[in-house]
């Protein structure tokens, strides 16, 4: 698809957002659209960024997670011969590493860290939020490119993930359990998704006896359910550590 192509496409996919915005608050609201020389430029900013982003996955992003898989797993670097999952380890670092890096550099994070941070009046602290977000991706992804290299079934740790989950959210303060969730919803978005499910594709593809349908796709769902479990486990911690010095 050319650039030009990719315009259009965006601009049908941006136009239902601005007439579901604009019907409202003409036809309902019966109101006049505050600033509409910014929101119009604001609009037209939106689609032009959506659709160089969408450009850039698929001539970079997408390329490039299936290519580092392919690299990962080749026997050039691994070897041949009988490989169990041990031998894999760099693809977990990879992953790993990839997962921590792409959550940190995650707008919609930054943006729910921010707000967090606003009104829990700065208990709540921007950095340590997104960092424990980012830890609970890499350690997401690193036990799904384990499940996916072992040939394990997805739905083991996603019920016993949410087991973890539902025991934490017995515990935890209560004000933290909504933001926790939605910390897991966050991470699944623009710059996250497009790698991990590369990754995932690339993992299944090279591997023998994996299927890219069933083994390659999941591994955002552990992007997803692992933050829940850190964003817990720092408010947890952090509480433990305050009555302890008390």
């Amino acid at each position: 698809m050319s650039l030009v192509d990719n315009f259009i496409s965006m601009f049908w996919d941006v136009m239902p957002i601005a007439v579901v915005l604009f019907g409202f608050q003409i036809i309902i609201l019966k109101q006049k659209i505050p600033h509409l020389k910014k929101i119009i430029i604001g609009f037209i900013l939106v689609w032009i960024g959506l659709t160089l982003f969408i450009v850039g996955l698929e001539k970079a992003l997408f390329p490039l997670g299936k290519l580092m898989a392919n690299q990962l797993t080749s026997t050039d670097f691994i070897g041949s011969g009988t490989l169990g999952w041990g031998d894999y380890y760099w693809v977990y670092i990879f992953a790993a590493s990839i997962g921590f890096a792409t959550t940190i550099a995650e707008p919609s994070l930054l943006a729910v860290a921010i707000k967090a941070n606003q009104v829990s009046g700065g208990f709540i602290k921007v950095w340590p939020l997104r960092i424990a977000v980012a830890i609970g991706v890499a350690v997401g992804i690193a036990i799904g490119s384990f499940r996916i290299v072992a040939g394990l079934p997805l739905h083991y740790f996603i019920i016993a993930g949410y087991v973890v989950v539902l025991i934490q959210t017995y515990f935890a303060p209560k004000n933290i359990i909504a933001l926790a969730y939605d910390s897991g919803a966050v991470t699944t978005s623009t710059v996250t998704v497009p790698l991990v499910a590369a990754l995932g594709l690339g993992l299944a593809s090279t591997i023998d006896g994996r299927s890219a349908l069933i083994d390659g796709f999941g591994l955002i769902a552990f992007a997803s359910l692992f933050p829940i479990m850190s964003v817990m486990a720092y408010v947890q911690i952090m509480k433990f550590l305050k009555q302890d010095r008390k």
